[in-house]
């Protein structure tokens, strides 16, 4: 079963977001995590209510700093803005290759064909040049039309993504 690790910067909105949205029907473990946590924080109640808004049960979310462990086990790190990834390829440049925005991902990650780690080396993501275009917007900061409106946008991402999230024989 593949590992996929969302990553946003506080693991309160964006990855809390992604982890819940990408759904039980993926044959995947997900982990949700950020590059700049205080640990143990429950997701904020705006993430909430976005996930509330689609139809995403509650679940008990507490904030955790991304690891080495975490990165050890991880066939796939979803980032949600390239400062995530640049975050990665300076802190844990072994885990690079493995690390993408989902945005960039959503595009360029081949379907359902072969196992998700030999799709995913394909990418090159440690060689790629990050771009604009590649952020969600953190909505911290936002009030609750934001936080639903990047719910909304992270659910169409994934929804787009889904299907090449899982090793294909």
């Amino acid at each position: 079963m593949p590992h996929l690790v969302m990553l946003c910067t506080g693991n309160a909105a964006r990855s809390v977001m992604a982890g819940a949205l990408i759904g039980d029907d993926l044959d995947v473990l997900v982990t949700t995590r950020g590059t700049h946590v205080v640990e143990g924080l429950p997701m904020s109640l705006r993430t909430r209510g976005a996930l509330a808004a689609l139809g995403v049960k509650d679940h008990a979310h507490r904030s955790r700093q991304l690891t080495a462990d975490d990165l050890r086990t991880a066939d796939l790190v979803v980032a949600m803005a390239r400062e995530h990834v640049q975050f990665v390829r300076r802190t844990y440049p072994q885990a690079a290759p493995r690390t993408g925005t989902l945005k960039r991902l959503a595009r360029d990650l081949p379907g359902r064909s072969g196992l998700l780690a030999e799709r995913v080396a394909a990418l090159h993501l440690d060689d790629v040049t990050l771009e604009h275009w590649e952020d969600v917007d953190d909505p911290a900061g936002g009030d609750e039309a934001v936080f639903h409106e990047c719910a909304a946008e992270i659910q169409a991402l994934l929804q787009h993504l889904a299907p090449a999230l899982e090793n294909h024989a």
